[in-house]
């Protein structure tokens, strides 16, 4: 009876340590796991660092109404334009990784401006990337009398042109360090021309002065298509692997010779790094679903063209991306304020 008795203890024992150890463990991973299962249980916001108005900004209330439909959530979009985008972007890189607060955002912000400004803080890797919703080429346009003038007909023929004339052929930027100055530069570099740099504070006021004659060259966005339609601007090449349907008989850099030149801007949705995986999961799995919106995508799609990247393929595609803008950068010693 004795032995008997003294086993039951020794069970008994046993099972409250083990209730004891499993209650431990469900406490110390209910929070996390709790979270998780629960998001969304509040308003989550998109920030934007852009004005409103902007094409990020459409871009972010049409992920906002896509996520507030598959989540059943408020989804906001607040905007913090200011400093080419780098108040809002450095908002959500310091954010509690949540899930709550995310960023909608294009390619220069992640990409380059973290490797050309001093005063900006953050990195690619501060965020999680969690999909990609556009991309879009630029298209390399020139002043039709000027064209004329100077018999420049190709792309080849505007490198030919400045190798001419060192330093004569005048390009226009949306701002010293934009992707469409860091453009002319690989250009420059690959064919080894030199060129006179004119920055503009926007896209659009550089557009205007291609127009006007001031600027000879541009590296323009896919607005510039109904200008080149027009015959307000000649349309030389795209930087895209196909040619756009807009302009079919517009050649790409590569058929015009250029090799590896292929460049495209996106839009994505990112969160801050340290966001929960089941999280990022759940937001790509919802945002996606904007592809059945047809309203959405006709929007989308006149600003370029639709480009759904996963997690893993967007992380892999800003890896990819900050060495090869970071060299050019470091070779032009370009450094702003």
């Amino acid at each position: 009876m004795k032995a008997l008795s003294r086993m039951l203890k020794l069970l008994m024992l046993i099972s409250a340590l083990f209730v004891a150890i499993s209650q431990g463990q469900a406490h110390s991973q209910t929070p996390s796991q709790d979270g998780e299962k629960k998001w969304p249980d509040k308003r989550i916001r998109i920030v934007v660092g852009f004005p409103a108005g902007s094409l990020t900004d459409t871009i972010a209330r049409l992920i906002a109404e896509q996520l507030a439909t598959s989540l059943g959530q408020a989804v906001v979009v607040e905007n913090k334009p200011g400093a080419n985008g780098a108040i809002g972007v450095g908002e959500v890189a310091r954010a509690t990784p949540d899930g709550y607060t995310l960023l909608v955002t294009n390619s220069s912000s992640i990409t380059i401006n973290p490797q050309l400004y001093k005063q900006i803080s953050y990195t690619a890797s501060d965020f999680a990337p969690v999909f990609t919703i556009l991309e879009a080429p630029f298209i390399l346009t020139v002043n039709p009398d000027w064209a004329k003038l100077n018999d420049v007909n190709t792309a080849k023929d505007l490198v030919e042109y400045s190798r001419r004339h060192p330093e004569k052929l005048s390009f226009g930027s949306a701002g010293q360090g934009n992707i469409s100055h860091l453009m002319f530069v690989s250009l420059s570099n690959a064919t080894g021309i030199k060129t006179t740099h004119v920055p503009y504070k926007s896209a659009s006021q550089s557009q205007l002065a291609l127009i006007s004659g001031e600027l000879d060259a541009n590296f323009d966005t896919l607005s510039a298509i109904p200008v080149a339609q027009s015959g307000k601007v000649k349309a030389l090449a795209v930087t895209a692997n196909k040619r756009l349907k807009e302009l079919p008989d517009l050649p790409t850099m590569a058929e015009a010779g250029f090799d590896n030149f292929e460049i495209l801007f996106w839009m994505g949705l990112l969160a801050p790094a340290g966001t929960p995986e089941p999280i990022v999961q759940k937001i790509y799995e919802s945002a996606k679903q904007i592809t059945s919106n047809s309203r959405a995508m006709s929007a989308l799609t006149l600003n370029g063209e639709a480009l759904i990247l996963d997690p893993v393929d967007f992380k892999k595609r800003i890896n990819k991306e900050v060495p090869q803008w970071g060299e050019v950068i470091r070779r032009e010693r370009l450094v702003l304020d």
